[in-house]
């Protein structure tokens, strides 16, 4: 009876861990997508600047 319950806590336990190890890895897949996303932003803040470069450019060459 006794290693009945010893083998149902070291079960425990095993879930635990494992509910920890996918914890971290929940928690790196969002440090990755944060990261994604501000290099998403620099990209758009890129776009933006040469966007706004060539309308300048467009405007002195027609005018």
């Amino acid at each position: 009876m006794q290693g009945d319950a010893l083998a149902l806590l070291a079960d425990a336990l095993a879930l635990l861990v494992d509910i920890l190890a996918l914890s971290v890895d929940i928690l790196a897949l969002s440090v990755d997508a944060l990261a994604l996303s501000v290099d998403a932003l620099a990209l758009q803040s890129i776009a933006k600047f040469n966007s706004l470069r060539i309308n300048k450019m467009l405007y002195l060459v027609n005018n």
